[in-house]
């Protein structure tokens, strides 16, 4: 080859490599950057469709306004997806997981899917969430139960304690659609033997048991013990769904909302940030994705009215990623009085093993408590849990709830992209102890053991069901949830709760949030 070929075929060689690694560079680059976003006006926005989410959305949509609720979540119910149980887990169990991720259990392995338990794992603490439309009402166990008095008026002494006994919680067990289970099935069913073994051992011990109202209708539990109906409560479905006799928010509030044609969900919509302009509206930076969490879709939403009610860990976490990312301004209080609701795990082995234990078969739905509420030294209220194993392990579950005396505090992390929390065994010292003198004493009384084995798999203190705070009402927004230094932003859901309220809190979330609402709608803050 002469020179002057040599040189114009290396010269056409170098021209296509570059040629080549030009289109290979373009091909690399992540499809956002082509992707042309769709811009979205919507006057009244809510982002989450828990209990905060679908109180608002319903309130306004029967005042004549127009909804629209984004939620990261999977609507399920237009899916047509079943939920899993326990014991067979499938795709819908967890959030984007290769595992299932329950407290205990966890030998499945999983495909990748936008399922409906999620868990934001922490140093000292794990917390669980739910994900889709209905959001935590769609995994927990529908423990309908309205705090102590005494103790509300302690968490909110600038709140009319009486209306709210004699309106809001009247209103929100009407509209949750809470009953009581039957005395006679309870003693007959064979499925709540761990209840009522629970009860007898806790009188035994000197305890005050209590009957606990739930959301799961009963008459469909019935019908489903004689096999008249599908079974859900009596399938192990509660944790991941239940498919069945479950009246989460979806089947109340939500479906009400949706029939007065004001409100529109959008589902797998999840909110990257917030911004604030200088007309004192919002611009929201969204991504749409499917079901194995890709993005399919870049949007702009805008709003006048912004409504957070994505649950306390999701509004946290909106709220203080925004101010690293687009400056938006947050008070000085949002982040702290964080705490768990004094949620501890822990439980009793040997429990009658002798005389049939607490049952092979067990109901999801827990309906008895242990109120020790007014010891002075070690005040708790303790749910008798369910284990549904499969089999009779002889072992009893409680959930203790507890005063919070040592609340936490949430930040951000600009370099890693996530929340922070300020919580360690200081805060959860007392729970402990309240954890060591139940057991013991119920030990002393009835025989058994400590499950120790349970502790190293999502039990114990590092366990937390109720995240509450960062966001307290009338400290980080005013007297009903408009956002301290904003106009136009308002949270309306757990987080305006300062880190523990006393027992399970899903009807107390309700009824401020009723409150709240009513209170805005009659400022003529949505006109």
């Amino acid at each position: 080859m002469d020179r002057k070929k040599f040189i114009k075929t290396g010269i056409l060689a170098v021209s296509g490599f570059y040629f080549l690694n030009a289109n290979l560079f373009q091909a690399m680059q992540p499809e956002t950057n082509s992707r042309e976003k769709e811009v979205i006006d919507a006057p009244i926005l809510v982002i989450g469709s828990g209990y905060g989410g679908a109180v608002s959305a319903l309130r306004l949509c029967e005042a004549g306004k127009k909804v629209v609720m984004l939620e990261m979540g999977l609507n399920w119910e237009k899916s047509g997806i079943p939920f899993s149980n326990m014991l067979k887990p499938g795709k819908s169990a967890a959030w984007l997981k290769k595992k299932t991720i329950a407290p205990f259990m966890n030998i499945f392995s999983l495909t990748p899917f936008t399922g409906t338990l999620d868990r934001m794992d922490f140093e000292h603490i794990n917390i669980w969430v739910g994900r889709g439309v209905g959001g935590g009402s769609l995994v927990n166990g529908g423990m309908a139960v309205t705090p102590k008095e005494s103790y509300f008026k302690e968490i909110f002494p600038d709140l009319d304690a009486e209306k709210f006994y004699n309106t809001y919680f009247p209103l929100v067990h009407k509209e949750l659609k809470v009953n009581v289970i039957g005395e006679q099935f309870l003693k007959d069913c064979p499925y709540y033997q761990f209840t009522r073994v629970g009860e007898e051992e806790a009188h035994k011990a000197g305890f005050k048991t209590i009957r606990v109202p739930n959301v799961y209708d009963f008459q469909y539990m019935e019908k489903e013990y004689k096999n008249e109906v599908p079974r859900s409560a009596f399938n192990t479905e509660v944790i991941y769904g239940n498919n069945h006799g479950k009246n989460s928010l979806d089947k109340t509030y939500l479906k009400k909302a949706l029939e007065t044609g004001n409100l529109e969900i959008l589902d797998l919509h999840c909110v990257e940030n917030i911004k604030l302009n200088d007309d004192k509206t919002y611009t929201l930076n969204v991504q749409q994705t499917d079901t194995s969490g890709v993005v399919v879709s870049d949007k702009i939403f805008n709003c006048k009215k912004l409504i957070l009610a994505a649950g306390t860990m999701g509004t946290l976490k909106l709220l203080l990623q925004s101010h690293a990312v687009t400056s938006l301004p947050i008070h000085e209080q949002i982040g702290k009085n964080w705490g768990n609701n004094g949620n501890f795990m822990t439980g009793r082995n040997w429990v009658k093993p002798l005389s049939g234990g607490t049952g092979a078969k067990q109901s999801t739905i827990p309906v008895g408590g242990i109120d020790n509420w007014d010891d002075k030294e070690h005040p708790f209220f303790t749910e008798i849990a369910p284990l549904p194993m499969g089999m009779d392990v002889a072992t009893a579950l409680y959930l203790l709830i507890n005063r919070v005396d040592k609340k936490g505090e949430v930040s951000y992390d600009v370099n890693t992209k996530k929340l922070n929390l300020d919580w360690d065994q200081s805060n959860t010292a007392k729970m402990r102890e309240n954890a060591d003198y139940f057991i013991k004493k119920m030990n002393r009384a009835n025989g058994g053991t400590r499950s120790h084995f349970l502790f190293n798999n999502g039990f114990g203190a590092d366990v937390c069901y109720h995240p509450l705070g960062g966001c307290v009402l009338g400290k980080a927004t005013n007297a009903y949830g408009k956002v301290n230094d904003h106009d136009n932003l308002y949270v309306l859901d757990g987080s305006l709760i300062p880190g523990t309220i006393g027992v399970n809190p899903f009807v107390t979330i309700t009824a401020i949030a009723e409150y709240c609402i009513e209170n805005l709608i009659r400022q003529n803050e949505f006109a």
